[in-house]
């Protein structure tokens, strides 16, 4: 099991919940509309909330975010520590950098003082494509070696500050090197990890990569926390990151749908029913299963274990709860049916 950390109200790891990461694709300095898409961000379910700080004043916006919002606010750091410096000063819930890009010792060593003084936990976040030449030079590329050794690198520099409240990450876009990075690097430390797969791309591709990439990792018991990285309105990758949750038997964070394939034996237009039970329990937080079944032949006893469900036949279905019929239902009131099913759950 992995250490713990607080990250402001937020536990992480050592047993905690894996929690739901985001981030922002706003101009920090712009307060109303980083709060704004924060706020979105919070009402679909996210659970810390990271931003760029590419400038002083965007280091200088972060106690006006933070005022402003209900979750942990991580600051996104490169390069520069007085801007680690400042966002420490501004009460930031965490910071993501990699000291050995800060440069003299001594500027790690401020920043490692600043964040133990006030309770800021460090995410080192190493990626594939911004991998010291070194390691690149001596594995021939991005591999999980490479990424490990780099990310272990970057602990030393903190440990030798005494600084110990570290948050690991080994991205790189390729799902295969991904995975074997993060379960190597789950065998050398206790430390928590920060699940993701980056550049996974746009909305289709992106959910499959992180899918496998992240999924795969939780089903092994390996992560702590997870962002789904998506080209789109980051709103999206936390719709995307509880499915992955709840696919892998995790954590579920809302409805858990399961629908059959259809056969030869469906005799009713199955599709359009679940996509649209879909779409009405999209916003439920009740962790429970619902079901879409083909047909009354199967559907009930192979949805036995669900809370609810639906099987539908020739102009009418079944309703059923944990395998047992509730009674006939017309077929064009399948729906509405399963849907004050629910409300009683």
């Amino acid at each position: 099991m992995s250490k713990r950390l607080q990250v402001g109200k937020v536990a992480l790891g050592g047993g905690a919940p894996v929690t739901i990461q985001s981030m922002c694709n706003t101009a920090t300095e712009d307060v109303a509309a980083t709060v704004a898409q924060i706020h979105a961000l919070e009402a679909a379910g996210c659970e810390i909330v990271r931003v760029a700080v590419p400038t002083m004043e965007a280091a200088q916006a972060i106690g006006k975010i933070k005022s402003a919002i209900h979750i942990p606010l991580v600051a996104d750091i490169h390069f520069d520590y007085k801007l680690a410096l400042e966002c420490a000063a501004q009460g930031v819930d965490k910071i993501r950098i990699n000291p050995g890009n800060i440069g003299a010792p001594e500027r790690v060593r401020a920043v490692a003082d600043a964040c133990r003084e006030r309770g800021i936990p460090i995410r080192v976040g190493v990626n594939g494509g911004s991998l010291e030449k070194e390691m690149l030079q001596k594995y021939g590329g991005v591999t999980a070696e490479a990424l490990v050794e780099s990310a272990m690198g970057h602990v030393k520099l903190l440990n030798d500050c005494n600084f110990d409240d570290i948050c690991l990450s080994v991205k790189c876009s390729h799902v295969p090197t991904n995975m074997a990075a993060y379960r190597l690097l789950a065998e050398r430390t206790d430390y928590p990890l920060h699940l993701g797969v980056t550049e996974a791309g746009t909305p289709e591709m992106g959910l499959i990569k992180s899918a496998v990439g992240i999924g795969g990792l939780l089903c092994l018991g390996i992560g702590d926390t997870l962002r789904v990285s998506l080209t789109a309105d980051p709103v999206e990758e936390i719709a995307a990151a509880k499915k992955i949750l709840s696919a892998s038997g995790v954590r579920q964070t809302g409805v858990n749908l399961i629908s059959c394939p259809t056969c030869g034996r469906t005799k009713y237009d199955m599709l359009p029913i679940a996509r649209e039970v879909e779409e009405r329990l999209r916003d439920c937080t009740k962790p429970i299963t619902v079901a879409v079944m083909g047909c009354v032949v199967n559907g009930p006893g192979e949805a036995r274990n669900v809370d609810v469900g639906i099987a539908g036949g020739a102009g009418e279905g079944l309703l059923f709860r944990r395998g047992e019929v509730l009674r006939k239902v017309p077929q064009d009131k399948l729906v509405e049916a399963l849907m004050e099913e629910i409300e009683k759950l």
